[in-house]
C-alpha cells in the first residue's frame, strides 16, 4: 500500500470537529498551569470526539515555486530496512500489529501478512519517539525539529486526535503513558532536555521542569504510586515526585548517587512495588536503589555478572523479575530475595542464581521489548540490535516453543547497494557481515547470506560481464573481494532429488584480498574488460574480468578512496575517475590487461595519471556574491540620491552617508583546515567532472578539470574549479549521493539530511544549466540517516535508498495502479544457474582477515626469493671458511713442529693486527647482544631468586638453633621468630574523630582578638573640636639656658615616671597573684578529683550499672597498640634468649675447635710415652648441623656443579612430578655434602694419629737397634716421661673441665623453661587481646559514629558558647561606648553652660538654639563590597525617628507661632558665643546619632545573644543525648568483654575460696584479686585513718587563721582611710585642690610650650608693627570717608525738602476726601494703623540689625579692616516699597509710608552724630 493511499484513507476516516483555531495552551510552567481558574478551564475543555485532518498535517514535499513539478513525482513503495540501534524502537497496538520508526516514517507492521502500512512525519524533521497507550485505542509519535509537536493517533482508525504543542525544542527522546492513560510524560533531548506532564486529552502542561543537562533515556511513571516518576540515562538515574506546595504541583527530583560503584549508563529499570528500583548497568550486574542510593550490587555466584554486557530489566511478573542483556539470554530473578536483598561487610555485592534462563540465539542483542496485549499472555516481542524482531514465549515451561525469529533486517549503517541491470532486484551490504537480496517488486526478501567480515562496497555487474545478470562484486573490511553469482535454486538439478528451499541463493565464485583496509569501491570498466577496486588504504588494483579474475596491478592514490567513476562511452579515451576522501582526483589510463605481470610487484608506476586537488572557492564565491549585492544596493541609493538632488538643498550630508556605508569591511577569504571531505562526483566532458564536497564547502556543484601541469606533489598541488553551480537550501546540507535516470533526464540527490532530491535536467546537459527547479522529500532520519546511496531500477520505474540510519526505501515514478498495469508481473526474475554449477566445487575463501593481500603475499614471496638465496650465499662462505679454518690448524702444527729458531713466532704469523682488533669488537658487541637478549631472562631470574631468598631466608629474622650438651643429652633450641613486620599503616595514621577542646586555643584566639575595643575615634574628634590644633611655623630656636631647663625637668620626670612603673608592676604581679573570691587550690581540687575516682561506690566491670571511665575506655585503636606493645614485649624476651643460645652455640664452637687443637696436642704428647702410659683421651664433640643451620644455605661452584649432573642424570618425569624430583635432588646434595663434610673431618682427625705411629714404631727400633743407655740417659729420659705424663694429665683434665664447664652453662634451659612458661601465658593473653579487638571491631562503627556526633554537638556547643561570650564582651563594650556617649553628652552640656556665663540675656534663646532638633543628611560610608540594602525594620525605625524629628521641629517654635531663626545671630548677642553654640549643637547632633546608632547595635547583639542562648540549650540537651547513647554502648561493649573467657592458671595454695573446708568444683562466683593489690588496699585503710585525723587538724589551724586575717584586714582598711584623709588635707593646703601626684611627678618641661611663647613674643612684635601700618591706611580711608558724607548730607537735605513740599500736597488731597463715606476713611484708617505697626516692627529689626553691624564694625576694626568708625555708622538700606500696577503715581498711604521710613532713617544718624 502506497503512502498516499494510506493518507486518504485517514483522511476520508477523519471527522471535521475542529471548531476553531487553538493556541498554545501547554507553554505554561507547572506553577501557571495549575494556578488557572476553573471557569476558564471549563470553558477551553476539549470535546472527546474533536479530530484532526491527516492530510491538513503531514508534511510533503517542498516543491521550488513556479515549477512544474508534480507533487506526487515518487510514491512511497516498501521499507526494507529497520533502525535497530534507535531506543525503543518497537511497540505493539495489537496481536497482530508492530509499530516502529523509520526515518521519517511510521511503520504498522502485519505480523501475519507482512503488509506494511505508513505515516509520514508531520514536521518533516522525522520522529523521535513513540509509544502505545494502555487500552490500546491510542498511540502517540513524539517527532523532531524546530519546535516539535506530539500528535497522538486514534488505533485503528488512525485520525490524529490530539496535538501536544511546546514540550521542548529540538525533538522528544520518549514518550510514556501512567498506568491508567490519563497522563503522558515527555522527555526533550538536547538542549533543553525538557521533562513535560500533560493532560494529554486536553492538550494541556501539567507540570515541566529540566530533567538533567545530559542525554535521558527513558521516563516512566511508577505502576504503583501515580505521583512517583522515574528517569535514567548516560551516567545517571533520576528519582522524580509531584508535591503539593503553596504556590501548586510541583515536580521534585533527587538524583540518585552511585557512590563507590562505578557510573553507568542506564538503559532500563523496574519500579518495585515498595519503592526501590532496579536498574540495568554497562557491565552486566543489576543495582538496587533504595532512596537515592544504591542499596546492592546484585550478581551471580562466584562474583560472575547477570549477564554478559549491558542488562536491563523489563518486568516484574509471577514473583520473579525478568531482564535481558546484550548477550541475547533472557533471565528470571526472584523477587523476594532481590527485594530483601541487603550486602554483607566485606562487599557490597548480593549473589544469587537466576530461577529461569531463556536463550534467544548466538549474535543476538536484545534492546527493548513489549508484551502482547492479550491478558494473562505470556508472549513478548523482543527488538534486536542485531536488525532482527523476536518472538518469545516466557512461561518458562516443559512445553514452551522456541524463540521465533519473525524479521530479520540490515543492523547499522548500509555500507553498499546496486541494482540489477535486467530485473527489479537489488542487493545491499552492511558491517553486520550480511549480503541480502531483495526483489523490490515483490516487496519480500530473496535470500542472504552471511560472512566473517561486514561488507563495506558492492556493485552489481553488468550485463557485459554476466549476460544473465546474477553477478555480485562485494567488497568487506578486511580488504577481501568476493564474487557471488545470484540463481534460482528451484532450477538446479540436484542429483539427490531433494528440492532445494528459496527463491534465489548466492554461491561465493571467487575470493581475493587486493587490500589491507575496508574496500570504499568497485567498478567495472565501461566494456566490461577490467574490474577496479578502491580501498581506504590508499590504493585502487586492476583486474581482468573473465571466468577467473585476475590481478593486473595498483597504483597509489593521494587519499582513501571514496568512489570511482569510469569515463562513459562518449569519451575517447578508456580512463578511470578515483575520487579520494582527502579532495584528491586522480585520473588514470585504463591499464592494458594482457601487459605482462610484473614479477617483483603489482605496483604500476608507469599508468599515465592526472591529478586534482581541491582548493575551497566557497569564501571567494561568498565575497564576490556580497560585493555584487552592494554594487546593487549602491547603483539602487545611486538613483535615489539623484533623486533627492532634485528636491534636497544638502547634497554634501548624503555623500558622507554613502562614504560611511562603503567603508564596510568585505567577508575575508577563507580556507578550511583540514580541507573539506568530497562526498561525489561524475564526469561532465572528458577532462572535465563534477564534485560535490561537504563541511564548510558544501552547497555548491564544483565544475572541474585537470591541470596541464602534473609536475607539482599531488600532496602540496592547490587547484581551484574552473566554474560552480550553487545548490538551493545546502549550504549545511550537501549532497551525498548523486545518480542519473537512464535517459540522464532527471538527476537524483541524496542529501546529507537523509532526504531525496530530484532535479529534471533537459537532455544532453552536461554542464548541468537546467539544474534550477526540484523536488524533495524527507525520507531517512535527519540527524544520522545521511543518503549515501540513490539508484534508478533497469528501466527507470522505480528509485531506491539506502542511508545510515539502517532503513532502504522504495519509490515508484509512477501510481501502483499503471506501475501494475505497465509491469504486467508481480515478481521479478531470478536468474537460472550456469550449466554445470552443481559438479563444481565450492571455491576457496579467504577467513582469515590477517591473511595477506595480493601485493603482500607477492612481496613477502620475494622476499622468500631473496632470502633463499642469501643462505645459499651464506652456507657457501660459511663451507669456504671451515676450509680456510681447516687449512690455518694444519699451518700451525707444521709450525710448531719445526725448530725453534726456524718457527714463526704468533706476532709474524698475523698478517694485520686490525683483523684482530675487529674480531674482539664483533666479540664483544655479539656479547652485548647476548646479554641484552638475555637481560629479561637474567632479571627474571634474579628476582626469582630473591623472592625465594625473601620467603624461605629473608622471612626469619633469626634460625633455630638447637645446642647439645657434650657430655649429656641435654640441648636448648632458639625461638625461631619471623622478620620483624612494621606496624600497620592504618594504625599510624587512623586518629580519633577530634574532640572540639582542639579547636578552644583558636577560639579563644580568635575572641581575644575580636574583643579588642577599638579606639574611640569620638574623643579625638571632641579634642579636634574643643582644642582645634594651632598652626604653628617650625624651626623656633629656645636659648641655651630654656634648653637647660628643659633637659633637667625631662630627667627629673623620666625618674619620676620609671619609679612609678616600677610600683605598678609591683602593685599588678600582687593582684595578679591575689586569687579569687571563689577561686580553689589547683592542689585541692587534684586531690578532690583523685578522691572522687579511687574512694567510694566502687564497682567492678561484671556489674550492670558499672559506668566505664573515659580514661580506661577501651577502642580498636588502643587494643591494637596493647597486642602491638605485648608483641614486642615478647619478641624482647625471646630476642634476648636467642642472644644467649646464639652466644653458647659460639662458645661450644670455640670449645670444640680448642679441644681439637688440645687433642693434637695430646697426640703429640703421646707420641713420645709408651702405649702403656697412653690415657684414653674423651671422645670430641662435634658440631651437629642443627647447631650451624646457616650453612645449609651456603653453596659453591663445585655444589651447583654437582646439582646439574644430578639433575642431568635423574630420569625423565612428568611435569607434575617435577617438585617432588627436585626435592629428592636437593636431599642427595644434601647428603653428599654431610658425607664428604665427614670424610675430610675423619682425614684430619687420622693423619696426625699415623704420623704417630711411624714415629713411635722409629723410636722403637732406634732403641731396640741401638746400644745400652747409660744412668744419665735413663734419668733424662725418665725426666722427660715424668712431663709427659704431666702434660698429659693436664690436657686431660683441662679437657674434661671445660666440657664440664659447658655442660654447667647450659642449664641456661632452666631459665628457657621459665620464659616458655611465661611466653604460653603471654600467648593466652594475646589470644584474649585478639578476641576483644575482634569483638571492638564489631562496635568500633557505631561508636565512631556516635563519637563523630558527639564531637559534633560539642564543637557545636563550643563554637555557640565562644560566640555567645564574644557577643557579651561586645555587648559590655557597647554599653561602656553609650555610657561614655552619656558623659560626653554631660561634658558637653556642662562646656555650654560654662560658655553662657551668668546673666546672659540671650540664654534662653541660645539654649533653644543648642536644644533645636534638625534634619540632617546621614553619612553613608560607601564601599564595593557593601550592598545598598536595607530591612524594612529599620526603614520604619528611620521613619519614626523622622516623625519624631518633625515633632521636635514643629515644638521649635516661639510662643507667637515664628519659627525660631537659628541663623542668624540675634542683636546684641555675642557672635562668637554664637557660633560656639552651633558648633556645640552640632556635636550634640552627632552624639545622639551616635547614641542612636550604639543603641541599635546593642540590641542587636542582645537578640544575636538570646538567640545563641536558646540554640545552645538544644545543643546541650542534644549533646547529652549523644553521650546517653555513647554511654550506652561502651556499657554494651564492656558487657561483651566481660562475656570473654580469660584463662589464669593458680596454684592451690592461691585458691582462697573455701565452702566447707573445700574447694568447690564451680569457681564462677569467686574474684581474682591481686595478693599485693589487696595487702596494698588494707594499708590505705589505715592511711585514710590516719589522714582523716590530720586534716580535721588542719582544718581547725585553717580557720584560726582565717578569723586572723580577716580581722587584721579591716584595720588596715581603716589605717588605710586615715592615711587618704591626711593625704587629702595636705594637697588642699598645697594646691588649694586634689590633684594627680603621679601627673604631677611626671610632668617634664614642654618643649612645646616654651617655643609658643618664643612665637608669641615674635608674633607680637610683627603684629604691632602690621597695626602701624594699618593705623596709617585708617587715618587716610577716615578723610575719605569724610568727604563722602559730607556729599551724603547734603543729598539727605535736598530729600528732606521734596518731602516737606510732599506733605504739604498729602495735606491738601487729605482736605479734599473728608468728603468720602464714613466706611472708606474707616477702612484706610486701619490700613494705616496696620503699615504703622509694620514700619514700627521694621525699625526696630533695622535698629538690631545697626547694633550688629557696629559690633562686627568694631571687631574688624581691630583686624585692621578699612571700615568706617563706630561714631558714624553707614544708613541701613532702604526697604522695597510696594508700587502699584494699576496706577503709576503714588497714593496717600505709599507716601506716608515712605516718610515715616526716611524718619525711622534720620533718627539713628542723627543719634550717631550727636
Amino acid at each position: 500500500m502506497s503512502e498516499e493511499n494510506t493518507a486518504n484513507s485517514v483522511g476520508d476516516q477523519a471527522e471535521v470537529t475542529k471548531t476553531a483555531s487553538r493556541e498554545n495552551t501547554a507553554e505554561c510552567d507547572s506553577e501557571n498551569s495549575l494556578t488557572q481558574q476553573e471557569d476558564e478551564e471549563g470553558s477551553r475543555r476539549l470535546p472527546a470526539d474533536m479530530y484532526y485532518k491527516y492530510e491538513e498535517l503531514h508534511s510533503r514535499p517542498s516543491i521550488t515555486p513556479d515549477s512544474e513539478i508534480p507533487e506526487n513525482l515518487l510514491h512511497l513503495s516498501h521499507t526494507f530496512g529497520y533502525d535497530s540501534g534507535r531506543r525503543a524502537n518497537l511497540q505493539l497496538l495489537d496481536d497482530r500489529t508492530l509499530i516502529f520508526i523509520a526515518g521519517n516514517l511510521l511503520i504498522l507492521l502485519d505480523v501475519s501478512t507482512k503488509e506494511q502500512r505508513y505515516l509520514r512525519s508531520c514536521s518533516g524533521g522525522g520522529i523521535g519517539s513513540i509509544t502505545a497507550h494502555p487500552s490500546r485505542q491510542y498511540f502517540v509519535v513524539a517527532e523532531k525539529g524546530n519546535q516539535p509537536n506530539i500528535i497522538i493517533y486514534e488505533y485503528p482508525s488512525l485520525r490524529p486526535y490530539r496535538i501536544l504543542r511546546g514540550g521542548t525544542e529540538r525533538a522528544y527522546s520518549f514518550v510514556d503513558f501512567n498506568r491508567d492513560g490519563s497522563l503522558l510524560a515527555s522527555v526533550g533531548s538536547a538542549p533543553d532536555y525538557m521533562l513535560t506532564l500533560w493532560d494529554w486529552r486536553q492538550e494541556e502542561v501539567m507540570l515541566s521542569c529540566k530533567a538533567i543537562s545530559q542525554e535521558v533515556y527513558r521516563v516512566s511513571f511508577s505502576p504503583y504510586n501515580p505521583e512517583l516518576l522515574t528517569s535514567s540515562g548516560s551516567a545517571h538515574i533520576k528519582f522524580w515526585k509531584m508535591a503539593s506546595t503553596f504556590t501548586g504541583l510541583k515536580l521534585q527530583g533527587l538524583i540518585g548517587h552511585f557512590g563507590k560503584t562505578t557510573a553507568t549508563d542506564i538503559e532500563g529499570y523496574v519500579e518495585l512495588p515498595d519503592g526501590k528500583v532496579v536498574s540495568g548497568s554497562d557491565w552486566g550486574n543489576l543495582l538496587l536503589w533504595d532512596g537515592n542510593a544504591i542499596k546492592v550490587e546484585i550478581c551471580r555466584k562466584g562474583g560472575r555478572s547477570c549477564h554478559t554486557g549491558i542488562v536491563q530489566p523489563f518486568a516484574l511478573e509471577d514473583g520473579q523479575l525478568m531482564t535481558f542483556g546484550s548477550d541475547g539470554v533472557v533471565r528470571g530473578w526472584d523477587f523476594e530475595s532481590i527485594d530483601t536483598a541487603d550486602s554483607n561487610s566485606d562487599s557490597s555485592k548480593f549473589e544469587l542464581e537466576p530461577m529461569n534462563e531463556m536463550v534467544i540465539g548466538h549474535n543476538v542483542r536484545l534492546s527493548s521489548v513489549v508484551k502482547s496485549s492479550t491478558p494473562d499472555s505470556f508472549l513478548w516481542f523482543a527488538k534486536d540490535s542485531s536488525g532482527a524482531i523476536w518472538k518469545l514465549d516466557l512461561s518458562f515451561t516443559y512445553t514452551t516453543p522456541d524463540p521465533e525469529c519473525l524479521f530479520c533486517f540490515h543492523a547499522g549503517a548500509i555500507q553498499g547497494l546496486d541494482v540489477s541491470r535486467k530485473s527489479h532486484m537489488m542487493a545491499t551490504t552492511a558491517l553486520d557481515r550480511s549480503v541480502k537480496v531483495f526483489d523490490f517488486l515483490a516487496k519480500r526478501e530473496l535470500t542472504t547470506s552471511r560472512f566473517n567480515q561486514g561488507g563495506t562496497a558492492l556493485s552489481w555487474a553488468p550485463t557485459l560481464v554476466n549476460q544473465s545478470g546474477g553477478l555480485l562484486v562485494t567488497g568487506f573490511e578486511d580488504g577481501v573481494v568476493r564474487l557471488l553469482e545470484l540463481y534460482d535454486p528451484q532450477r538446479l538439478h540436484v542429483v539427490t532429488g531433494r528440492s532445494p528451499k528459496g527463491d534465489a541463493k548466492l554461491r561465493l565464485k571467487q575470493a581475493f584480498k587486493p587490500h589491507n583496509a575496508p574496500v570504499t569501491a568497485v567498478a567495472y570498466e565501461r566494456n566490461g574488460d577490467i574490474l577496479a577496486t578502491g580501498s581506504s588504504d590508499c590504493t585502487v588494483f586492476f583486474f581482468t574480468v573473465g571466468e577467473k579474475y585476475n590481478p593486473i596491478g595498483f597504483v597509489r592514490v593521494p587519499g582513501p578512496v571514496q568512489a570511482l567513476e569510469w569515463s562513459p562511452h562518449s569519451h575517447n579515451e578508456n580512463r578511470l575517475l578515483i575520487l579520494c576522501q582527502s579532495g584528491h582526483v586522480v585520473e588514470v589510463h585504463s591499464p592494458d590487461p594482457e601487459a605482462q605481470t610484473p614479477t617483483k610487484t603489482f605496483q604500476l608506476p608507469e599508468l599515465p595519471s592526472r591529478c586534482f586537488r581541491f582548493r575551497s572557492i566557497k569564501s571567494r564565491i561568498k565575497r564576490e556574491e556580497e560585493i555584487a549585492r552592494r554594487q546593487a544596493i549602491k547603483e539602487k541609493r545611486e538613483k535615489e540620491r539623484e533623486k533627492r538632488l532634485k528636491e534636497s538643498k544638502q547634497p554634501d550630508l548624503e555623500l558622507e552617508e554613502e562614504e560611511e556605508e562603503e567603508e564596510e569591511e568585505l567577508p575575508a577569504i577563507y580556507i578550511p583546515d583540514p580541507p573539506s571531505p568530497l562526498y561525489c562526483g561524475f564526469y561532465s566532458q572528458s577532462g572535465q567532472f563534477w564534485l560535490s564536497m561537504g563541511g564548510f564547502d558544501s552547497g555548491f556543484l564544483y565544475h572541474c578539470k585537470f591541470s596541464e601541469q602534473q609536475d607539482e606533489d599531488p600532496v602540496q598541488r592547490q587547484d581551484e574549479p574552473f566554474d560552480f553551480l550553487p545548490v538551493q537550501n545546502a549550504d549545511n546540507n550537501p549532497i551525498r549521493s548523486i545518480t542519473f535516470s537512464s535517459n540522464r533526464q532527471l538527476l537524483l540527490c541524496g542529501m546529507h539530511s537523509g532526504s531525496i532530491r530530484v532535479y529534471p535536467l533537459q537532455p544532453s546537459d552536461h554542464n548541468l544549466t537546467s539544474m534550477q527547479a526540484y523536488w524533495e522529500l524527507s525520507v531517512h532520519d535527519n540527524h544520522y540517516g545521511h543518503l549515501r546511496y540513490i539508484r534508478c531500477s533497469h528501466d527507470d520505474h522505480f528509485v531506491l535508498t539506502a542511508g545510515d540510519d539502517g532503513n532502504i526505501f522504495s519509490f515508484s515514478l509512477l501510481p501502483p495502479e499503471e506501475l501494475q498495469k505497465g509491469l504486467q508481473r508481480k515478481r521479478a526474475k531470478v536468474p537460472s544457474p550456469r550449466v554445470g554449477l552443481e559438479n563444481e566445487a565450492l571455491a576457496q575463501d579467504i577467513e582469515d582477515p590477517a591473511a595477506y593481500s595480493i601485493e603482500t603475499a607477492k612481496q613477502k614471496l620475494e622476499k622468500d626469493r631473496l632470502r633463499r638465496e642469501v643462505d645459499l650465499k651464506i652456507s657457501a662462505k660459511r663451507k669456504k671458511l671451515v676450509e680456510l679454518q681447516k687449512k690455518f690448524k694444519h699451518l700451525l702444527n707444521d709450525n710448531q713442529s719445526l725448530p725453534e729458531h726456524v718457527r714463526l713466532k704468533s706476532a709474524e704469523l698475523q698478517l694485520d693486527q686490525r683483523f684482530n682488533e675487529q674480531a674482539e669488537k664483533v666479540k664483544a658487541q655479539r656479547v652485548r647482544e647476548v646479554r641484552k637478549q638475555l637481560g629479561w631472562e637474567m632479571e627474571r631470574c634474579c628476582i626469582a631468586l630473591k623472592k625465594l631468598q625473601d620467603w624461605f631466608k629473608d622471612s626469619l629474622e633469626s634460625k633455630v638453633v638447637t645446642v647439645v650438651a657434650i657430655c649429656t643429652n641435654h640441648r636448648i633450641s632458639s625461638y625461631r621468630l619471623p622478620a620483624l613486620t612494621e606496624p600497620s599503616a592504618w594504625l599510624r595514621q587512623q586518629s580519633r574523630p577530634g574532640r572540639p577542646d582542639e579547636d578552644g586555643a583558636a577560639t579563644q584566639e580568635r575572641r581575644r582578638s575580636r574583643a579588642e575595643p577599638a579606639k574611640d575615634s569620638g574623643d579625638l574628634e571632641d579634642d579636634k573640636v574643643l582644642r582645634p590644633l594651632m598652626a604653628r611655623p617650625a624651626g623656633i630656636k629656645l636659648g641655651d639656658r630654656q634648653v637647660e631647663r628643659l633637659r633637667k625637668a625631662a630627667e627629673k620626670a623620666e625618674q619620676a615616671r620609671a619609679k612609678i612603673e616600677k610600683r605598678q608592676q609591683e602593685w599588678e604581679q600582687l593582684y595578679a597573684e591575689k586569687p579569687k573570691e571563689n577561686c580553689e587550690d589547683p592542689q585541692d581540687v587534684q586531690a578532690i578529683c583523685e578522691a572522687k575516682e579511687n574512694i567510694g561506690d566502687l564497682k567492678l566491670k561484671s556489674a550492670k550499672d558499672f559506668t566505664v571511665p573515659k580514661h580506661l575506655r577501651m577502642n580498636t585503636e588502643r587494643k591494637i597498640t596493647e597486642m602491638i606493645a605485648l608483641e614486642g614485649k615478647i619478641r624482647e624476651k625471646q630476642t634476648e634468649m636467642n642472644g644467649r643460645i646464639m652466644t653458647l652455640r659460639d662458645s661450644k664452637v670455640r670449645l670444640v675447635s680448642q679441644l681439637h687443637a688440645q687433642a693434637q696436642q695430646l697426640q703429640k704428647v703421646q707420641q713420645y710415652l709408651a702405649d702403656h702410659l697412653h690415657s684414653p683421651p674423651p671422645a670430641l664433640p662435634t658440631i651437629l648441623p642443627e647447631e650451624t643451620p646457616e650453612k645449609r644455605l651456603r653453596y659453591s661452584r663445585a655444589t651447583l656443579e654437582r646439582y646439574r649432573v644430578l639433575r642431568e642424570q635423574r630420569p625423565p618425569t612428568v611435569e607434575q612430578e617435577e617438585q617432588e624430583g627436585a626435592a629428592g635432588l636437593l636431599e642427595q646434595l644434601e647428603k653428599e655434602m654431610e658425607g664428604e663434610e665427614e670424610e675430610e673431618e675423619r682425614g684430619e682427625e687420622g693423619t696426625p694419629c699415623l704420623s704417630t705411629s711411624s714415629v713411635t714404631t722409629e723410636e722403637e727400633t732406634a732403641v731396640e737397634e741401638g746400644v745400652e743407655l747409660s744412668e744419665l740417659e735413663e734419668e733424662l729420659l725418665m725426666e722427660k716421661e715424668i712431663k709427659l705424663l704431666y702434660m698429659q694429665d693436664s690436657l686431660l683434665e683441662e679437657m674434661e673441665s671445660s666440657m664440664c664447664q659447658f655442660d654447667a652453662k647450659l642449664l641456661l634451659r632452666h631459665q628457657k623453661l621459665h620464659l616458655d612458661w611465661q611466653l604460653k601465658l603471654a600467648d593466652l593473653r594475646q589470644l584474649m587481646l585478639y578476641q576483644e579487638l575482634l569483638l571492638l571491631k564489631e562496635v568500633d562503627r557505631r561508636e565512631e559514629i556516635l563519637q563523630e556526633k558527639l564531637n559534633a554537638r560539642m564543637k557545636e556547643e563550643n563554637s555557640i558558647t565562644s560566640k555567645l561570650e564574644e557577643y557579651n564582651e561586645q555587648l559590655e563594650l557597647k554599653r561602656r561606648d553609650i555610657a561614655k556617649v552619656h558623659e560626653r553628652e554631660k561634658a558637653l552640656a556642662a562646656a555650654f553652660q560654662a560658655s553662657l556665663g551668668e546673666d546672659n540675656k540671650f540664654e534662653e534663646f541660645l539654649t533653644k538654639v543648642f536644644k533645636k532638633r534638625i534634619k540632617r543628611v546621614k553619612k553613608k560610608e560607601q564601599t564595593e563590597n557593601e550592598e545598598e540594602e536595607e530591612d524594612s525594620d529599620e526603614d520604619s525605625d528611620e521613619d519614626d525617628d523622622w516623625d519624631d524629628d518633625d515633632d521636635d521641629y514643629e515644638s521649635d517654635m516661639e510662643e507667637g507661632g515664628v519659627p525660631l531663626d537659628d541663623s542668624v545671630c540675634p542683636p546684641g548677642c555675642d557672635p562668637q558665643l554664637f557660633e560656639n553654640t552651633l558648633q556645640l549643637r552640632e556635636r550634640r547632633l552627632d552624639l545622639e546619632e551616635l547614641l542612636v546608632e550604639e543603641k541599635k547595635s546593642a540590641d542587636a547583639l542582645e537578640k544575636e545573644c538570646d538567640t545563641l542562648i536558646k540554640k545552645e540549650k538544644s545543643v546541650k540537651s542534644s549533646r547529652k543525648a549523644a553521650e546517653g547513647d555513647l554511654e550506652l554502648v561502651n556499657r554494651e561493649k564492656q558487657q561483651k568483654l566481660n562475656e570473654l573467657d580469660m584463662v589464669i592458671p593458680f596454684r592451690l595454695h592461691q585458691i582462697e575460696f573455701v565452702v566447707n573446708g573445700s574447694v568447690p568444683s564451680d569457681l564462677t562466683p569467686t574474684l581474682v584479686l591481686n595478693r599485693m593489690e589487696l595487702s596494698r588496699l588494707q594499708e590505705r585503710v589505715m592511711e585514710l585513718q590516719a589522714e582523716k585525723t590530720q586534716q580535721k587538724d588542719l582544718s581547725c589551724q585553717a580557720r584560726q587563721q582565717h578569723v586572723r586575717l580577716v580581722h587584721d584586714r579591716k584595720e588596715m582598711n581603716v589605717e588605710i582611710q586615715v592615711l587618704e584623709n591626711q593625704c587629702n588635707q595636705l594637697m588642699m593646703m598645697k594646691f588649694g585642690r586634689l590633684v594627680d601626684l603621679e601627673a604631677l611627678q611626671t610632668l617634664s618641661g614642654n618643649r612645646t610650650l616654651e617655643e609658643l611663647k618664643q612665637e608669641k613674643l615674635l608674633q607680637e612684635a610683627a603684629n604691632a608693627k602690621e597695626i602701624k601700618q594699618w593705623d596709617a591706611k585708617v587715618e587716610e580711608e577716615h578723610q575719605a570717608l569724610m568727604e563722602v558724607t559730607k556729599c551724603n548730607t547734603e543729598c539727605l537735605l535736598s530729600l528732606t525738602m521734596l518731602f516737606d513740599e510732599k506733605s504739604e500736597l498729602e495735606h491738601k488731597l487729605n482736605a479734599r476726601q473728608k468728603k468720602i463715606g464714613r466706611q472708606l476713611q474707616d477702612f484706610s484708617r486701619r490700613a494705616d494703623q496696620e503699615e504703622i505697626w509694620r514700619l514700627q516692627e521694621f525699625v526696630k529689626t533695622q535698629s538690631h540689625q545697626i547694633e550688629a553691624l557696629s559690633r562686627e564694625i568694631d571687631l574688624l576694626s581691630r583686624k585692621g579692616g578699612h571700615v568706617l568708625p563706630t561714631s558714624q555708622p553707614p544708613l541701613p538700606p532702604l526697604a522695597p516699597l510696594s508700587t502699584p500696577q494699576t496706577t503709576p503715581t503714588p497714593s496717600n498711604q505709599d507716601q506716608r509710608r515712605l516718610s515715616k521710613q526716611l524718619k525711622a532713617q534720620k533718627s539713628p544718624s542723627g543719634q550717631g552724630a550727636n
